[in-house]
């Protein structure tokens, strides 16, 4: 159970809204699963090119039931730079993004 998702969540201006609607959606799952370090969604502000910044909302494996519930679709581990964390555990850095020789 490797695979990362990740969804736009639309306009940097705009994506408040669909931010806090994830967030109230992942609070139960995370509850009801013990609260799993390794279960987090993150945002990250992207430009790439664009005259407006999107936002894309990754779910980390352990969130996989969220992220194919909201149409997520797979990618690759996004780096930890300009990451976010929307929701999960802090301490889920360390699980998700350990640190390398």
């Amino acid at each position: 159970m490797k695979t990362w998702y990740s969804q736009s969540l639309g306009d940097g201006i705009l994506a408040f809204e669909p931010k806090e609607e994830l967030r109230a959606q992942f609070e139960p799952l995370f509850e009801a699963t013990g609260k799993p370090t390794d279960m987090a969604v993150f945002t990250r502000h992207e430009l790439e090119g664009r005259l407006q910044c999107e936002v894309i909302a990754y779910f980390s494996p352990a969130a996989a039931a969220l992220a194919q519930a909201v149409g997520a679709r797979p990618c690759e581990r996004p780096v930890n730079a300009d990451l976010d964390l929307l929701a999960g555990d802090p301490a889920c850095w360390a699980a998700l993004f350990p640190a390398r020789p």
